[in-house]
């Protein structure tokens, strides 16, 4: 299991003190003023970073984001007297962003792991002697030797040698795997024991360390078209539920003669779940 970075921890910190202040305060009988300003310290400790983000992008011009929308909310919700749910509101959304850059943490690690899957050469029996090249020089049907602690470059059936191949880095299993004369082996995978004679199947370009890799570079790329599609919509997307909530905390008192109070806590409901975090956060 991967460990949290400084940082993290630090969120976690932040998220169990938070938690155990707004228990203990909610089983005291606490009342009024004082009921606010207790609540206050689990609401800074675990949302000052928002309110701070929501003021720099305010004052730098970008006032449409999850951390305006989180701090309008809860800030509205201190303001109607619901002081336990504006803590609820942001210890929730402090953890959901905990645990995404966690996951983000340990896909970047995989990805990196994965990237030194790529075998920088093959040993090739020349004039008697064993030459090292590159995988893209071998053809098919060409012998490579594959050493102990070495990266076999491309797939192929094992004509001589008895082994341990490594396969984690493609399969995540961490027993090794027993290979013997006859059978089949992919690249990518680490040579662990014995010296292994190898009849390549396939050409670099289209082994299974290059399809990987291929993927990963490709997904990459879509996933950036993606990201600009919804940097694209969350221009619009966020003034549209902030006028929207404006409208549903005016009109419909004006029109229905009902308290404003009720309609306000209605409309920072409705920032809160309009938060465009679900959908940042699955790109």
């Amino acid at each position: 299991m991967a460990t949290l970075t400084k940082k993290q921890k630090k969120v976690r910190n932040r998220i169990a003190a938070a938690a155990v202040l707004l228990i203990l305060f909610k089983l005291l009988p606490l009342s009024g003023w004082l009921q606010a300003v207790c609540f206050l310290i689990p609401y800074f400790i675990i949302g000052y970073d928002v309110l701070r983000k929501a003021f720099m992008g305010i004052a730098n011009g970008q006032v449409f984001d999850e951390n305006f929308l989180m701090a309008i909310a809860t800030v509205g919700a201190f303001a109607t007297g619901e002081f336990d749910e504006a803590v609820f509101v942001m210890l929730f959304y402090q953890t959901g962003e905990l645990f995404q850059d966690y996951a983000v943490g340990k896909s970047r690690a995989s990805i990196t792991a994965l990237m030194d899957i790529r075998p920088d050469y093959a040993n090739i029996e020349r004039d008697g002697k064993l030459v090292q090249v590159d995988p893209d020089e071998v053809q098919i049907g060409e012998t490579i030797v594959v050493k102990p602690g070495e990266r076999i470059p491309l797939d192929g059936t094992i004509l001589k040698g008895f082994s341990t191949l490594d396969t984690s880095a493609l399969t995540g299993e961490s027993m090794p795997r027993e290979v013997e004369p006859g059978m089949e082996v992919i690249s990518g995978c680490i040579n662990q024991t014995g010296i292994l004679n190898i009849q390549t199947t396939k050409e670099f370009g289209e082994s299974t360390v290059a399809k990987i890799l291929d993927l990963v570079e490709n997904a990459s790329d879509k996933k950036g078209r993606i990201e600009n599609f919804i940097t694209r919509f969350a221009r619009y997307y966020t003034p549209v539920v902030v006028f929207a909530a404006l409208a549903l905390a005016i009109l419909p008192p004006l029109i229905t003669q009902q308290p404003f109070s009720t309609w306000i806590y209605r409309a920072l409901t409705f920032l809160v779940i309009s938060c465009p975090c679900a959908l940042v956060i699955s790109i």
